[in-house]
């Protein structure tokens, strides 16, 4: 598997960057957070990307990036959380590697993201109920997208990259 790369992929807040972190560290592959990407390679915050070009304009960026990765292996990659609601994006992911959905309440969630000022899409819309909402919406794309899916409710680090170690016979 050393070749194939790790999509890590979910709604925001459901721990994505945490457990790429942890899963870079333990299998030594190279970690790649596709916002932290898309930020540096356009010098704006994801905040002003949508607010000067849109939302269109940050998903095609996601989805240039993704086509990148087609000729790169060996990594773990946290995916933005709307990047599966393009299907080509899917294909660019399976091109390369294994998409591994990471799951969690809403209220979960909403503890999880309540305090950061770095959730476009929540703006002005930060509560369980929205979130719940958005996340249905998402639900039946992030689930057809995904090779394995991992619930990340009440679960440690550790466990929770074990489960995807073990799937991907890392």
């Amino acid at each position: 598997m050393g070749t194939h790369n790790i999509f890590l992929t979910g709604f925001m807040g459901t721990g994505k960057s945490t457990i790429a972190g942890e899963l870079s560290r333990q299998t030594k592959m190279t970690q790649m957070e596709m916002d932290e990407e898309i930020v540096k390679r356009q010098g704006m915050s994801i905040n002003d990307i949508f607010e000067k070009y849109g939302e269109a304009y940050f998903r095609d960026l996601e989805s240039n990036l993704l086509i990148e990765l087609e000729s790169h292996g060996g990594m773990v990659v946290s995916c933005g959380g709307g990047v599966v609601m393009r299907r080509e994006n899917v294909e660019h992911m399976r091109k390369s590697g294994r998409i591994i959905l990471l799951t969690a309440s809403a209220e979960t969630i909403y503890r999880r993201v309540r305090n950061s000022p770095d959730r476009p899409i929540l703006n002005n819309h930060m509560n369980v109920e929205f979130i719940s909402g958005l996340m249905e919406k998402r639900r039946e794309a992030y689930e057809a997208a995904a090779d394995f899916i991992v619930e990340t409710d009440g679960k440690a680090v550790l466990q929770i990259c074990e489960e995807i170690r073990e799937y991907m016979g890392l």
